[in-house]
């Protein structure tokens, strides 16, 4: 408190309304920092660079992991408490959404079905949809034909990339 403001008010104006001897102030400012202080001060080092190499995304247990595989020991615990002294929070990752753009002057098919999905005989009404899913080789696109009347799942296509034979 009275650090903080030393720029403000006179110091012994301050330790008298705190009760505090200036002498035992002044030798608590010059007294050198104690090793458990020595220590985070470096461990806050590491924990910035870290931070910083993984763009502010990672919380303290992966930071923890991170510095416990460099031979450097760290509980999560104590690293979470550096961090949030310092108000370093992970950035969480922006959730993929995938929408339509409808802000095109593409000509658009008309709904032709009108939420009318029953069907009276064969090969009288056919529907299809579109879905990306996520795999570890990147996105697959997978498309699906139905005939409405058998329920029968008529054509079943996958594709890693655009292909324009079969529009997807």
């Amino acid at each position: 408190m009275i650090k903080g403001n030393e720029d403000h008010y006179p110091v012994g104006m301050m330790c008298r309304l705190l009760s505090v001897s200036r002498s035992d102030y002044y030798s608590w400012k010059n007294r050198p920092l104690s090793g458990r202080d020595q220590a985070n001060q470096k461990l806050l080092t590491e924990i910035k660079r870290v931070f910083d190499d993984e763009k502010g995304r990672p919380g303290s247990p992966r930071i923890t992991l991170r510095l416990q595989e460099e031979g450097k020991p760290a509980s999560r615990h104590r690293v979470a408490k550096l961090m949030r002294d310092n108000g370093w929070r992970a950035k969480a990752a922006k959730k993929y959404k995938a929408t339509p753009n409808s802000k095109h002057s593409l000509p658009v098919a008309p709904n032709l079905l009108e939420q009318n999905f029953t069907a009276d005989v064969p090969d009288q009404k056919w529907v299809s949809d579109i879905t990306y899913i996520w795999t570890e080789e990147g996105w697959l696109y997978l498309a699906v034909v139905l005939e409405l009347y058998s329920r029968r799942v008529d054509w079943l296509g996958c594709r890693r990339t655009y292909d324009s034979r079969v529009g997807l």
